[in-house]
């Protein structure tokens, strides 16, 4: 596994920051040929599960999410947002941070490490620069609204 890190500053607060990348069919509207849909009703918290569905047909994949750390950002505290990834394909983890910037704004980090079922180790490197690319114009996508 290797793991990408995509970093932004925006000129939003943290908490409309938290809430645009913590909208998870959001995600599934800004990534290619994907729906995303939320398992566990109710708000967002620990145990909050959702799957990623990619592709077209039966030329598709399940990306099930579990939440395992939730922290929304309060009080000038950073938020912090611990995603396991459990799919037979795709394994692996997301962290989101978003904290405040001094005048106004906030940073966003996003890392994560994925694991892809069949391919060899050393074609890891493959998957962390289509993350990147892909996940940064999802986050962009998400940080615009």
């Amino acid at each position: 596994m290797t793991p990408f890190r995509i970093g932004r500053a925006v000129p939003l607060p943290p908490e409309e920051v938290w809430r645009r990348l913590t909208d998870w069919p959001a995600h599934g509207r800004r990534m290619p040929l994907t729906r995303t849909s939320v398992l566990t009703p109710g708000a967002n918290r620990v145990g909050t599960r959702f799957t990623a569905r990619t592709g077209i047909g039966r030329l598709a994949f399940d990306d099930p999410m579990e939440v395992t750390r939730w922290e929304p950002p309060a009080g000038g505290r950073p938020g912090v947002c611990r995603l396991e990834k459990t799919g037979r394909l795709v394994r692996g983890w997301a962290v989101i941070e978003v904290a405040g910037l001094p005048g106004g704004g906030s940073r966003v980090g996003w890392t994560e490490e994925l694991s892809v079922r069949g391919l060899p180790r050393f074609l890891d490197p493959v998957p962390a620069a289509a993350g990147r690319l892909l996940f940064g114009r999802a986050l962009d996508g998400l940080l615009r609204g």
